[in-house]
Protein backbone atom coordinates (compact mmCIF):
# COMPACT_ATOMS: atom_id res chain seq x y z
CA UNK A 1 0.00 0.00 0.00
CA UNK A 2 1.32 3.32 -0.75
CA UNK A 3 2.58 5.29 1.79
CA UNK A 4 -0.02 8.68 2.36
CA UNK A 5 2.36 10.70 4.75
CA UNK A 6 1.38 12.19 8.18
CA UNK A 7 -1.82 13.89 8.42
CA UNK A 8 -1.28 17.81 7.97
CA UNK A 9 2.36 17.32 6.74
CA UNK A 10 3.50 20.17 4.17
CA UNK A 11 4.94 18.85 0.32
CA UNK A 12 8.16 20.67 0.10
CA UNK A 13 7.97 22.67 -3.38
CA UNK A 14 11.15 22.17 -5.67
CA UNK A 15 13.70 25.05 -6.05
CA UNK A 16 13.52 27.36 -8.64
CA UNK A 17 12.69 31.22 -9.16
CA UNK A 18 9.99 32.43 -7.18
CA UNK A 19 7.68 35.68 -7.60
CA UNK A 20 9.75 39.01 -6.93
CA UNK A 21 9.49 42.84 -6.72
CA UNK A 22 10.19 42.82 -10.55
CA UNK A 23 12.16 46.23 -9.84
CA UNK A 24 9.59 47.91 -8.24
CA UNK A 25 11.38 51.25 -5.99
CA UNK A 26 14.60 50.83 -8.36
CA UNK A 27 14.09 54.67 -9.29
CA UNK A 28 13.57 55.21 -5.60
CA UNK A 29 16.45 57.36 -5.94
CA UNK A 30 17.64 58.38 -8.81
CA UNK A 31 21.11 60.58 -9.58
CA UNK A 32 23.48 58.76 -7.07
CA UNK A 33 26.83 59.07 -8.36
CA UNK A 34 29.93 57.06 -7.36
CA UNK A 35 30.53 56.24 -4.14
CA UNK A 36 33.23 58.74 -1.84
CA UNK A 37 36.47 57.73 -1.09
CA UNK A 38 36.77 55.94 2.43
CA UNK A 39 38.47 59.19 3.76
CA UNK A 40 35.47 61.31 2.70
CA UNK A 41 32.90 59.17 4.59
CA UNK A 42 32.45 60.71 8.04
CA UNK A 43 31.27 57.58 9.79
CA UNK A 44 34.47 55.46 8.13
CA UNK A 45 37.42 55.28 10.19
CA UNK A 46 39.71 56.32 7.60
CA UNK A 47 37.98 59.88 7.73
CA UNK A 48 39.15 60.01 11.06
CA UNK A 49 42.51 59.05 10.33
CA UNK A 50 42.85 61.79 7.29
CA UNK A 51 41.33 64.33 9.95
CA UNK A 52 44.41 63.23 12.38
CA UNK A 53 46.75 63.32 10.08
CA UNK A 54 45.87 66.91 8.76
CA UNK A 55 45.73 67.98 12.23
CA UNK A 56 49.06 66.60 12.70
CA UNK A 57 50.37 68.61 9.40
CA UNK A 58 48.65 71.84 10.33
CA UNK A 59 50.74 72.02 13.89
CA UNK A 60 53.97 71.11 11.69
CA UNK A 61 53.33 74.00 9.92
CA UNK A 62 52.37 76.10 12.55
CA UNK A 63 56.69 76.03 13.66
CA UNK A 64 57.17 77.24 10.53
CA UNK A 65 57.46 80.83 9.31
CA UNK A 66 55.04 81.41 6.74
CA UNK A 67 52.15 78.78 5.97
CA UNK A 68 51.09 77.62 2.38
CA UNK A 69 49.10 79.37 0.66
CA UNK A 70 46.23 77.41 0.62
CA UNK A 71 47.51 75.04 3.71
CA UNK A 72 44.77 76.27 6.09
CA UNK A 73 41.38 74.80 6.48
CA UNK A 74 38.36 75.44 8.16
CA UNK A 75 36.60 72.30 10.28
CA UNK A 76 34.35 70.09 8.03
CA UNK A 77 30.39 71.38 8.46
CA UNK A 78 27.05 69.64 7.14
CA UNK A 79 23.97 71.60 6.20
CA UNK A 80 20.51 69.71 7.69
CA UNK A 81 16.94 70.23 6.71
CA UNK A 82 15.29 70.06 3.58
CA UNK A 83 15.08 73.74 2.74
CA UNK A 84 18.44 74.56 3.85
CA UNK A 85 20.17 71.66 1.65
CA UNK A 86 17.99 72.37 -1.78
CA UNK A 87 19.17 75.68 -0.66
CA UNK A 88 22.34 75.36 -0.51
CA UNK A 89 22.86 73.07 -3.57
CA UNK A 90 20.50 75.88 -6.10
CA UNK A 91 23.71 78.35 -4.28
CA UNK A 92 26.45 76.19 -5.73
CA UNK A 93 27.56 75.83 -2.06
CA UNK A 94 30.49 73.23 -2.65
CA UNK A 95 30.06 69.62 -1.27
CA UNK A 96 31.40 66.38 -0.79
CA UNK A 97 27.98 63.95 -0.95
CA UNK A 98 24.46 64.24 -0.32
CA UNK A 99 23.65 61.44 2.56
CA UNK A 100 19.85 60.38 1.85
CA UNK A 101 17.70 59.15 4.92
CA UNK A 102 17.12 55.55 3.88
CA UNK A 103 13.25 54.94 2.89
CA UNK A 104 12.77 58.50 2.66
CA UNK A 105 9.70 60.43 2.06
CA UNK A 106 10.09 62.10 -1.50
CA UNK A 107 8.79 65.24 -1.98
CA UNK A 108 9.81 68.13 -4.44
CA UNK A 109 12.56 69.04 -2.00
CA UNK A 110 14.47 65.89 -2.12
CA UNK A 111 14.29 65.20 -6.01
CA UNK A 112 15.59 68.99 -6.67
CA UNK A 113 18.25 68.48 -4.43
CA UNK A 114 19.12 64.72 -6.05
CA UNK A 115 18.89 66.46 -9.30
CA UNK A 116 21.18 69.55 -8.27
CA UNK A 117 23.61 66.93 -7.26
CA UNK A 118 23.41 64.42 -10.04
CA UNK A 119 24.13 67.44 -12.22
CA UNK A 120 26.97 68.51 -10.47
CA UNK A 121 28.55 64.83 -9.74
CA UNK A 122 28.13 65.06 -5.92
CA UNK A 123 27.79 61.41 -4.41
CA UNK A 124 24.53 60.61 -3.02
CA UNK A 125 24.65 57.94 -0.48
CA UNK A 126 21.63 55.93 1.22
CA UNK A 127 22.48 56.88 5.23
CA UNK A 128 20.51 55.50 7.68
CA UNK A 129 18.69 57.24 10.55
CA UNK A 130 21.17 56.45 13.48
CA UNK A 131 24.05 57.76 11.18
CA UNK A 132 22.57 61.07 10.52
CA UNK A 133 21.76 61.75 13.69
CA UNK A 134 24.87 61.32 14.76
CA UNK A 135 26.17 63.87 11.94
CA UNK A 136 23.73 66.29 12.86
CA UNK A 137 23.66 66.05 16.79
CA UNK A 138 21.14 68.27 17.98
CA UNK A 139 20.13 69.61 14.64
CA UNK A 140 17.10 68.43 12.49
CA UNK A 141 17.85 67.08 9.17
CA UNK A 142 14.79 65.79 8.03
CA UNK A 143 16.51 62.74 6.32
CA UNK A 144 18.75 64.84 4.54
CA UNK A 145 22.32 65.92 4.98
CA UNK A 146 24.85 67.94 2.41
CA UNK A 147 28.41 67.57 3.50
CA UNK A 148 30.91 70.51 3.24
CA UNK A 149 34.45 70.30 2.75
CA UNK A 150 36.45 72.53 4.63
CA UNK A 151 37.49 75.62 2.71
CA UNK A 152 40.83 76.35 1.94
CA UNK A 153 42.21 79.48 3.16
CA UNK A 154 44.66 81.91 1.02
CA UNK A 155 47.53 83.55 3.63
CA UNK A 156 46.79 87.07 4.49
CA UNK A 157 50.33 88.09 3.26
CA UNK A 158 51.37 86.23 0.42
CA UNK A 159 47.48 87.16 -0.91
CA UNK A 160 48.52 90.82 -0.56
CA UNK A 161 52.54 90.49 -2.36
CA UNK A 162 51.51 88.69 -5.17
CA UNK A 163 48.05 91.47 -5.89
CA UNK A 164 50.99 94.07 -5.48
CA UNK A 165 53.33 92.50 -7.50
CA UNK A 166 50.81 91.97 -10.35
CA UNK A 167 49.55 95.53 -10.35
CA UNK A 168 53.03 96.93 -10.41
CA UNK A 169 53.62 94.42 -13.29
CA UNK A 170 50.66 95.61 -15.26
CA UNK A 171 48.99 92.53 -15.05
CA UNK A 172 46.23 93.88 -13.20
CA UNK A 173 44.58 97.73 -13.90
CA UNK A 174 43.69 99.16 -10.55
CA UNK A 175 45.35 99.34 -7.41
CA UNK A 176 45.38 97.00 -5.16
CA UNK A 177 41.93 96.97 -3.16
CA UNK A 178 41.40 94.54 0.14
CA UNK A 179 39.04 94.38 2.78
CA UNK A 180 39.76 93.29 6.31
CA UNK A 181 37.03 91.93 8.94
CA UNK A 182 37.75 92.98 12.53
CA UNK A 183 35.03 91.18 15.24
CA UNK A 184 32.80 90.00 12.47
CA UNK A 185 30.78 87.14 13.58
CA UNK A 186 27.72 87.09 11.65
CA UNK A 187 28.56 84.64 8.27
CA UNK A 188 25.88 86.43 6.40
CA UNK A 189 27.83 89.71 6.75
CA UNK A 190 31.20 87.92 5.43
CA UNK A 191 29.17 86.26 2.82
CA UNK A 192 27.53 90.04 1.87
CA UNK A 193 30.97 91.43 1.86
CA UNK A 194 32.36 88.92 -0.40
CA UNK A 195 29.51 89.69 -2.65
CA UNK A 196 30.53 93.53 -2.60
CA UNK A 197 34.46 92.81 -3.29
CA UNK A 198 33.37 90.73 -6.08
CA UNK A 199 30.92 93.55 -7.44
CA UNK A 200 33.81 96.46 -7.58
CA UNK A 201 36.80 94.66 -8.43
CA UNK A 202 38.35 93.74 -5.22
CA UNK A 203 41.02 91.50 -4.49
CA UNK A 204 40.73 89.72 -1.43
CA UNK A 205 38.77 89.59 2.04
CA UNK A 206 41.03 89.31 5.12
CA UNK A 207 39.55 87.50 8.22
CA UNK A 208 41.85 86.89 11.44
CA UNK A 209 42.60 83.23 12.54
CA UNK A 210 40.86 83.60 15.79
CA UNK A 211 37.28 85.12 17.36
CA UNK A 212 36.01 85.87 13.71
CA UNK A 213 33.76 84.44 11.28
CA UNK A 214 34.79 82.11 8.56
CA UNK A 215 34.00 80.67 5.24
CA UNK A 216 30.56 78.92 6.50
CA UNK A 217 28.08 77.72 4.19
CA UNK A 218 25.64 80.50 4.97
CA UNK A 219 28.69 82.91 4.28
CA UNK A 220 28.76 80.95 0.48
CA UNK A 221 24.80 81.34 0.01
CA UNK A 222 25.28 84.66 1.16
CA UNK A 223 27.52 85.54 -1.11
CA UNK A 224 25.65 84.58 -4.05
CA UNK A 225 28.87 82.31 -5.88
CA UNK A 226 31.18 85.50 -5.37
CA UNK A 227 33.27 83.63 -3.12
CA UNK A 228 34.34 81.34 -5.81
CA UNK A 229 36.05 84.64 -7.83
CA UNK A 230 37.15 86.40 -4.47
CA UNK A 231 39.85 84.50 -2.01
CA UNK A 232 39.30 84.81 1.12
CA UNK A 233 42.70 85.04 3.34
CA UNK A 234 43.82 84.29 7.19
CA UNK A 235 45.62 86.48 9.22
CA UNK A 236 47.03 85.17 12.89
CA UNK A 237 46.97 88.40 13.56
CA UNK A 238 45.60 90.99 12.31
CA UNK A 239 47.42 94.13 13.26
CA UNK A 240 50.94 92.15 12.09
CA UNK A 241 49.27 91.96 8.79
CA UNK A 242 48.02 95.07 8.73
CA UNK A 243 51.24 96.56 9.56
CA UNK A 244 53.32 94.81 7.15
CA UNK A 245 50.46 95.84 4.49
CA UNK A 246 52.01 99.22 5.30
CA UNK A 247 55.43 98.08 4.62
CA UNK A 248 54.04 96.88 1.12
CA UNK A 249 52.87 100.78 0.55
CA UNK A 250 48.93 99.49 0.92
CA UNK A 251 47.39 102.33 2.86
CA UNK A 252 45.02 101.19 5.91
CA UNK A 253 41.60 102.98 5.80
CA UNK A 254 39.28 102.28 9.13
CA UNK A 255 35.74 102.32 8.92
CA UNK A 256 33.77 104.59 11.87
CA UNK A 257 31.30 106.69 12.64
CA UNK A 258 33.45 109.22 14.21
CA UNK A 259 36.41 109.11 11.29
CA UNK A 260 38.57 111.97 10.93
CA UNK A 261 37.90 111.59 7.18
CA UNK A 262 34.58 112.11 5.18
CA UNK A 263 34.11 109.13 2.58
CA UNK A 264 33.41 111.67 -0.42
CA UNK A 265 36.56 113.53 0.55
CA UNK A 266 38.77 110.25 0.60
CA UNK A 267 42.10 111.49 -1.60
CA UNK A 268 43.52 107.74 -1.15
CA UNK A 269 41.06 105.88 -3.27
CA UNK A 270 43.42 105.46 -6.29
CA UNK A 271 45.96 104.47 -4.15
CA UNK A 272 46.36 100.63 -2.87
CA UNK A 273 44.24 100.63 0.08
CA UNK A 274 42.92 98.04 2.55
CA UNK A 275 39.78 98.75 4.07
CA UNK A 276 39.59 97.90 7.48
CA UNK A 277 35.54 97.44 9.35
CA UNK A 278 34.42 96.22 12.61
CA UNK A 279 31.40 94.98 14.29
CA UNK A 280 28.35 97.30 14.25
CA UNK A 281 28.08 97.02 17.84
CA UNK A 282 31.85 97.14 19.46
CA UNK A 283 33.57 98.83 15.54
CA UNK A 284 37.12 98.82 15.70
CA UNK A 285 39.35 97.48 18.27
CA UNK A 286 41.70 100.33 19.92
CA UNK A 287 44.73 98.31 17.96
CA UNK A 288 43.55 97.98 14.66
CA UNK A 289 42.10 101.57 15.04
CA UNK A 290 46.05 102.67 16.15
CA UNK A 291 47.15 101.05 12.79
CA UNK A 292 45.10 102.39 10.46
CA UNK A 293 46.70 105.55 8.09
CA UNK A 294 42.88 107.20 8.32
CA UNK A 295 39.37 106.40 10.32
CA UNK A 296 36.87 107.01 7.16
CA UNK A 297 33.50 107.51 8.52
CA UNK A 298 30.24 107.38 6.29
CA UNK A 299 27.73 110.71 6.54
CA UNK A 300 24.42 109.62 7.23
CA UNK A 301 21.20 111.87 7.74
CA UNK A 302 19.99 110.39 10.75
CA UNK A 303 22.20 110.29 14.10
CA UNK A 304 19.84 107.59 15.38
CA UNK A 305 20.71 105.25 12.41
CA UNK A 306 23.78 103.19 12.10
CA UNK A 307 24.74 100.56 8.72
CA UNK A 308 26.16 97.27 9.47
CA UNK A 309 29.21 96.12 8.50
CA UNK A 310 28.16 94.35 5.06
CA UNK A 311 26.19 97.56 4.20
CA UNK A 312 29.30 100.16 4.74
CA UNK A 313 31.74 98.20 3.31
CA UNK A 314 29.49 97.80 0.28
CA UNK A 315 29.08 101.97 -0.10
CA UNK A 316 32.64 102.36 0.64
CA UNK A 317 33.72 100.20 -2.30
CA UNK A 318 31.23 101.69 -4.72
CA UNK A 319 32.57 105.34 -3.59
CA UNK A 320 36.10 104.34 -4.29
CA UNK A 321 35.35 102.46 -7.39
CA UNK A 322 33.81 105.81 -8.60
CA UNK A 323 36.83 108.02 -7.77
CA UNK A 324 39.04 105.29 -9.70
CA UNK A 325 36.98 105.53 -12.51
CA UNK A 326 36.50 109.41 -12.52
CA UNK A 327 40.35 109.79 -12.82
Amino acid sequence: MANKGRPGAIRKKKKGPTAGTGGHGRKALEGKGPTPKAEDRVYHKAYRAKQLAERSAAKRQGTAQRPAARGRRSADEVVTGRNSVVEALRAGVPAKALHVGVRIEMDDRVKESLKLAAERGIPVMETHKPELDRMTGDAVHQGLVLQIPPYEYADALELAEETVAKWKKGYIRNAPLLVALDGITDPRNLGAIIRSVSAFSGHGVIVPERRTVGMTASAWKTSAGAAVRVPVARAANLNNALKAFKEMGIFVLGLDAGGDVSLPGLQLAAEPICIVVGSEGKGLSRLVRENCDQIVSIPIDSAMESLNASMAVGISLYEVSRQRAAR
